[in-house]
C-alpha cells in the first residue's frame, strides 16, 4: 500500500510538472541591458524550470502533511513519503543556489563595465543594441534618473548605481534563506516524528546543513546589505540636505532608530539577525526612496516604490528561531521482577546497545567467565550482556536517565538479594564503572562556553530553566562556565540546549574533581 501510495503522488506530481514545463511563461532579463546575453537568458529559463520542479514538490508535501494529520496511525508511511520528497526540494533548491550565483555573476561583471554611465561604443552598440538601458527603464528605478548622475560626485554616483545594481542578489539572498526556512520547519516536525534513529539521523543531518546554509546566507546578505544600505542613505540624505528637506531627513531617521529597537528586541529570539535587519531596515529606506522620488517629482519611480512598500509591509520579520534538540533513541528502563521466565532459549537475553551518543547508566550484576542463564539473575529484567576485552561475559539490568535513578535502582537490587550491583555508565560510547572506579565517584561536570563575549537574553534563560541552582560565571573575555554539575548526563543536556539555541558557540562538558 504504501509503495503504492508514493507511486501515485510521485506520478501526478511529474505530470504536473510537464503540464508546468510546457506551460513555461517567457522569461525576462532582470537587468535591462542583458537580454541578449544568451547564457544569462538559458539559466534565467533554467531557474524558472526548477523553481516550477520546486513549487509541485513542496505542494505534494503539503497534501501529504495534511493526510498526516487526519490519519495519524499512518505517521511512519508518511513521513518516510515526506522525507523523500524532501530530499529532492533539497536537490532542487542545492542546484537553483548554484544557478543564481552564476547569473549573479554575469549580473556583477555587467554592472561594473557599465558603471558611470558609461556609454557603449558604437560597435558594441550595433552588436548589441538593447546595452542601451531604455528610458522608461530609468524613469521607473529611481537612481538611473539623471538627477542623480548630474547632482552627485562620480565616486557616490558610482557606489549609488552599484548599490541598486546588488539589490537583486540582497533579494536572492532572502529568498534562498526564506525557502530553507520553511524546510527547516517542516524537518523539524519531520524529526519529531520518525521512530527510528536511522531516519531520524538523516533528517538531523539535512537540519544541520540547512542551517549551515542558512548562515552563509545571512552574512552574505548582511555584507551586501549594508553596502547597499550605507551608499543608498548617503546619497539620498546628501541630496535632501542639499534641497533643505529637513523634515523628511528628521522622519528618516526616527524610522530608522525604531527599526534599530525592533532589531534589538528581536535579536535573541530570531532565525537570523541578518534577515531581520534587512526586513526592518529595507522598508525604512524604501519609503526614504519614495519620499525621494516625490521631492524630485519622479511619479513612476514613487509608484513602483510604493508597490515594493506594500509587499515588504506583509512580510514578518519574526523568524521564530528553530531549535531542534538531538534525539539520541536511548531506551530507558527501569528495574523489575517477575517469578515468571522472562527469557528463554527462543527469546535470549539480548546484547547491550552501546551507543554512539548521550549518557545512559545501567547496573552490572555481574561479570562470568562463561555464559549464564537468566534465572541466574533473581527474576531481574530487562537484562543484557556484553562480552569485555577479556573475553567475559558481562551482564546489565535497567537502562536510566541519571545517576540519581541508577542509585535508586542500585538499592532495590540489593534489597533483593544482590551483593554487589554496580553502576555504570556510559557516555557517547566509552563506559566507566562508578562503583569500581573511587575517582569517578568524586567527579563533577562543568559546562564551559566560548566564542562571545556575552550571552544572548536567550541563552541564559535556557541556563536557568536547565541548571538551576548552578552557578554561571565568566572567566577572563570570552569563557562562561556554568557548574558543577554530579551527573554528566545534566550537564550534557544543557550543553545540548545552548547548542541549539547557538549553533556558532563552542560548547564542552569538561569533568573536574568534585570539591
Amino acid at each position: 500500500m504504501f509503495r503504492r501510495n508514493f507511486i501515485y503522488v510521485l506520478g501526478a506530481l511529474f505530470l504536473t510538472a510537464g503540464g508546468l514545463l510546457a506551460q513555461q511563461p517567457p522569461v525576462e532579463a532582470r537587468i535591462a541591458g542583458l537580454e541578449n546575453n544568451e547564457e544569462y537568458m538559458s539559466l534565467l529559463g533554467e531557474d524558472a524550470r526548477l523553481q516550477q520542479r520546486e513549487d509541485s514538490i513542496v505542494n505534494a508535501v503539503a497534501q501529504l502533511r495534511r493526510q498526516l494529520r487526519e490519519d495519524p496511525a499512518r505517521r511512519q508511511e508518511y513521513s518516510q513519503q515526506i522525507l523523500q520528497l524532501e530530499s529532492r526540494i533539497f536537490e532542487i533548491r542545492n542546484a537553483k543556489g548554484r544557478l543564481i550565483d552564476r547569473i549573479n555573476t554575469i549580473e556583477q561583471e555587467w554592472v561594473l563595465a557599465n558603471l558611470n554611465g558609461g556609454v557603449p561604443s558604437a560597435n558594441t552598440a550595433a552588436e548589441n543594441p538593447a546595452v542601451t538601458v531604455p528610458d522608461s527603464l530609468k524613469v521607473r528605478n529611481l537612481v538611473d534618473n539623471l538627477y542623480f548622475r548630474e547632482h552627485l560626485a562620480e565616486a557616490d554616483y558610482t557606489a549609488l548605481r552599484r548599490s541598486q545594481q546588488l539589490e537583486p542578489r540582497a533579494r536572492e539572498y532572502v529568498d534562498r534563506f526564506m525557502a530553507n526556512y520553511a524546510t527547516l520547519r517542516d524537518l523539524a516536525e519531520t524529526y519529531a516524528a520518525v521512530q527510528t534513529e536511522q531516519e531520524a539521523m538523516e533528517i538531523y543531518g539535512r537540519l544541520r546543513t540547512l542551517q549551515g546554509v542558512n548562515r552563509v546566507l545571512s552574512d552574505s546578505l548582511s555584507e551586501v546589505w549594508n553596502y547597499i544600505f550605507d551608499n543608498k542613505n548617503y546619497a539620498y540624505g546628501y541630496l535632501l540636505d542639499e534641497l533643505g528637506q529637513e523634515e523628511i531627513l528628521s522622519r528618516e531617521e526616527k524610522a530608522l532608530s525604531r527599526a534599530v529597537r525592533r532589531l534589538s528586541e528581536l535579536s535573541d529570539s530570531t532565525e537570523s539577525t541578518a534577515v531581520t535587519d534587512y526586513l526592518l531596515r529595507k522598508r525604512v529606506l524604501t519609503d526614504y526612496e519614495t519620499a525621494v522620488a516625490g521631492v524630485l517629482s519622479l511619479d513612476a519611480a514613487r509608484d513602483s516604490l510604493r508597490g515594493v512598500a506594500s509587499v515588504l509591509a506583509q512580510a514578518d520579520e519574526r523568524l521564530p528561531r528553530i531549535a531542534v534538540a538531538e534525539r539520541y533513541f536511548l531506551d530507558y528502563d527501569s528495574v523489575a521482577f517477575s517469578s515468571t521466565p522472562k527469557y528463554t532459549y527462543k527469546n535470549p537475553i539480548p546484547e547491550c546497545k552501546v551507543y554512539a551518543n548521550g549518557t545512559i547508566y545501567r547496573i552490572l550484576l555481574g561479570t562470568f567467565n562463561t555464559k549464564r542463564a537468566a534465572a541466574t539473575f533473581r527474576g531481574a529484567y530487562p537484562l543484557f550482556y556484553l562480552i569485555n576485552d577479556d573475553g567475559k561475559w558481562c551482564y546489565y539490568t535497567g537502562g536510566f536517565a541519571t545517576l540519581e535513578e541508577a542509585q535508586a535502582a542500585q538499592k532495590v537490587l540489593k534489597e533483593h538479594g544482590f551483593v554487589r550491583p554496580e553502576i555504570v555508565v556510559w557516555t557517547d560510547g566509552a563506559e566507566r564503572n562508578l562503583s569500581r572506579d573511587p575517582e569517578a565517584q568524586n567527579l563533577a561536570y562543568r559546562v564551559e562556553i566560548t566564542g562571545t563575549e556575552a550571552l544572548s537574553d536567550a541563552v541564559k534563560q535556557a541556563i536557568a530553566e536547565t541548571a538551576a541552582g548552578h552557578e554561571l560565571s565568566r572567566v577572563g573575555q570570552q569563557l562562561f562556565v556554568v557548574g558543577g554539575f554530579n551527573d554528566r548526563a545534566v550537564a550534557d543536556r544543557l550543553a545540548d540546549a545552548v547548542r541549539q539555541l547557538d549553533p556558532a558557540l563552542e560548547i564542552k562538558v569538561v569533568e573536574m574533581p568534585n570539591p
